[in-house]
């Protein structure tokens, strides 16, 4: 496992993490994340010789935490410019009073459900992209 790979790939996640703050507004971010994917799936499949899914996979849970964390130390900000936020945590089922605690809840599973898509888009790539001839 290449960890630094995986953490310099998660600062994607961190500059999204603080754009999607007040910057990015919802109908534009998921174009985002398809071009950071695609760009970490490219830069995974030329790096990394193996395990390009869970590199992959990897990158999504590290990039979960920054956008989580992110999230909620700015909440008041994030909601003022996420509607959809707002109607969302209120009709949580289960926490619909406590957002916040409802976002550090359903972070993990949307890491591991943005991680499967992009571990899928590694292993798809490690087939199209040639690998960085190493020099022995």
């Amino acid at each position: 496992m290449n960890w630094k790979i995986t953490f310099q790939l998660s600062v994607f996640g961190l500059i999204m993490a603080i754009a999607t703050i007040s910057l990015i507004p919802e109908k534009v971010e998921p174009i985002f994340w398809i071009a950071i994917f695609i760009f970490c799936a490219y830069i995974i499949a030329k790096v990394v010789g193996r395990r390009h899914f869970l590199h992959g996979f990897c990158v999504s849970l590290v990039n979960c935490i920054w956008i989580t964390a992110a999230h909620i130390i700015f909440y008041s900000t994030y909601i003022s410019n996420h509607p959809n936020v707002v109607k969302m945590s209120s009709e949580h089922p289960l926490l619909p009073n406590h957002p916040r605690l409802a976002m550090l809840i359903t972070g993990p599973f949307i890491g591991i459900l943005s991680g499967l898509i992009l571990g899928l888009f590694c292993f798809i790539a490690s087939f199209i992209v040639k690998k960085k001839a190493t020099a022995y």
